[in-house]
């Protein structure tokens, strides 16, 4: 038992001291070819920086609600406002429609006054969200 303690002892330092003491790596050498041309390498390849600028620049899709909070931001009792908001809601005129429960059926209101009245009803009871 001994003796393998102090061939451990003699030889773990000794290991340790030749991993420390090996020759530095050679420069990559260039990528093989065949026929003159680049092998493909197969791997995850760093985006270019106009990649990177045109990701950075995309905005992220809003949501129904945000775009509703932007109409509000137009002048009150427009046509640029029932403008904004028809092309959220793609008006749908019924000759008789429903009272409206929900936002995205003052669409189905035939007169543009009572469609942009429904739509403003709805969009101030929207709590404010983050742009």
């Amino acid at each position: 038992m001994r003796k393998m303690i102090l061939t451990l002892a003699l030889l773990y330092p000794a290991a340790a001291f030749a991993q420390g003491t090996t020759a530095p790596a050679t420069p990559a050498s260039p990528p093989p070819t065949v026929g003159g041309k680049p092998l493909v390498v197969v791997g995850a390849k760093k985006p270019s920086a106009a990649k990177k600028e045109a990701a950075g620049k995309k905005e992220a899709p809003k949501s129904v609600a945000q775009k509703l909070q932007a109409c509000g931001d137009i002048d009150d009792a427009t046509k640029e406002r029932l403008q904004c908001y028809d092309a959220i809601f793609a008006p749908q005129p019924k000759p008789k429609a429903p009272a409206a429960k929900g936002v995205n059926e003052c669409r189905f209101q035939k007169e543009e006054d009572e469609r942009l009245t429904c739509y403003n009803g709805f969009a101030d009871k929207i709590p404010k969200l983050p742009r």
